[in-house]
């Protein structure tokens, strides 16, 4: 399977080794990590953009690259309406989450903290996360509130939050997938990658839930377009 043609990483939450199928290895050029791809699908990337390897990026490159597609006027959980075109002239990164997740979840935020703690103020500044839930039943403002918090991300991160006829638009304009796990239904399968928006509200790069955070700090300026 080329880059172009690679589907999303999808991960159900689930502590290996709990055996469900399909579960594809694939080594990702250019990145140097190994991302778990729980499914074989046709999905594509949102607005039909496909990847590639071979830039100057450390995440995987997209292409062509286009707007990143808005929130749908979703609030975060302390109610405040957040908008991408908000945070223009800053580097958004984008991930999808839920907060009962055992083990991708927390593994991609604690990254993100860990991400933001390498870079100097002047660059964190330049910097916004956003966490969209995947799991619109268990992720209540409390509970959002306490996974931020256990993970050093309040103020840090907008996790946004809502019901699934809110939710459901958001997760089909990023084309990320949210279904509850064959094997353990309190779990969700969900697409599990950040994704790069630049400083001019495009998606450019995106990266694998084990991803390092030397790739963004190596590919920030390039984000902010310096």
């Amino acid at each position: 399977m080329t880059d172009s043609a690679r589907p999303p990483d999808r991960t159900r939450g689930i502590r290996l080794p709990i055996p469900f199928p399909a579960i594809a290895i694939v080594a990702v050029v250019g990145v140097a990590t190994v991302l778990i791809a729980t499914h074989h699908s046709s999905e594509s990337l949102p607005g039909d953009v496909s990847s590639h390897s071979g830039s100057d990026l450390d995440g995987l490159a997209l292409s062509p690259r286009k707007p990143a597609p808005s929130f749908g006027g979703l609030r975060n959980y302390l109610g405040e309406p957040v908008s991408l075109a908000a945070y223009r002239g800053k580097v958004v990164l984008v991930t999808f989450l839920y907060t009962h997740c055992p083990d991708v979840c927390p593994l991609i935020t604690a990254e993100l903290h860990n991400t933001l703690a390498r870079l100097g103020p002047q660059r964190r500044r330049q910097v916004q996360i956003v966490a969209v839930s995947v799991d619109p039943h268990g992720d209540s403002r409390e509970a959002v509130a306490a996974f931020v918090n256990d993970h050093g991300m309040t103020g840090r991160m907008k996790y946004l939050i809502g019901d699934t006829h809110e939710l459901a638009p958001v997760w089909e304009a990023w084309n990320v997938g949210s279904e509850p796990d064959s094997v353990n239904p309190e779990l969700v399968a969900h697409s599990a990658l950040v994704y790069g928006v630049s400083a001019d509200g495009l998606l450019t790069t995106i990266y694998p839930s084990n991803f390092k955070p030397s790739q963004i700090v190596h590919d920030l300026p390039k984000l902010l377009n310096e």
